[in-house]
């Protein structure tokens, strides 16, 4: 890239603010990635909660409705469960995080008191109370998996997004400014050495050629003086 940029002034100045734009674009990304990094790392931590409370209520939820299932009949259960009227109500907003914008995911109706689940109490027993709590909790905790989950993915895409733009100006993008700048400087420095070298070259012919002059002068002015006759002394001798 260096070797197909003019050599000029203009350009240099232009690559010089290229390269100053650049370095504070790398500099802000930078911050930018670790900043992410950190968000990640927080959303990390948490998500590793939600996976291990998700598993605990799952089990949880697998034993109850095994132990509904053998008290009670799987007829029973069912009845249950098809008697639910108001089903769970989902809604998404978004949150921005370091310019990422995530889903915030709200949930209602999920847990229900005994009268809000359809069936009738008397015909039931607790153990599908029970059951029907723990997949509640269940749900709940499915829920949260799925915002902090897809929050974490968003984050990871926008990290590595993040880290190869600041490879590319790290490792390509400068290091061709900087090459393509030293390479005009070292061309100009050598016109700028080429030229005072021809205005000395020059100066010396010319003053050679001022020297050649006045001796050549100071010649005929000799030459000259050497033709002017005599002044005249006054009238010969005669014998």
């Amino acid at each position: 890239m260096a070797k197909d940029v003019k050599p000029t002034r203009k350009n240099l100045m232009e690559i010089e603010d290229r390269i100053e734009l650049s370095e504070r674009g790398h500099g802000t990304l930078e911050k930018k990635r670790d900043g992410l990094i950190m968000e990640f790392m927080d959303i990390l931590d948490k998500a590793q909660d939600v996976r291990g409370d998700l598993a605990d209520d799952y089990e949880q939820a697998q034993k109850k409705i095994n132990m509904a299932r053998a008290m009670e009949g799987d007829v029973a259960v069912r009845g249950a469960a098809a008697a639910l009227q108001e089903h769970p109500e989902i809604t998404t907003e978004s949150k921005n995080i370091m310019g990422v914008v995530v889903p915030q995911i709200e949930s209602s109706r999920v847990s229900k008191s005994l009268d809000e689940r359809g069936y009738g109490i008397m015909g039931t027993s607790a153990r599908i109370d029970e059951a029907a709590e723990a997949y509640e909790d269940l749900l709940e905790s499915i829920i949260l998996a799925a915002e902090v989950e897809t929050a974490m993915k968003k984050m990871l895409r926008e990290i590595e997004t993040t880290k190869r733009r600041v490879n590319a100006l790290e490792f390509k993008l400068l290091p061709e400014l900087y090459d393509s700048q030293e390479y005009i400087e070292q061309k100009l420095e050598e016109q700028e050495r080429e030229e005072t070298f021809r205005l000395k070259k020059i100066k010396e012919k010319k003053e050679q050629e001022e020297k050649e002059q006045r001796e050549a002068e100071a010649e005929e002015e000799a030459e000259e003086a050497d033709l002017e006759p005599p002044a005249a002394g006054g009238a010969p001798n005669q014998d």
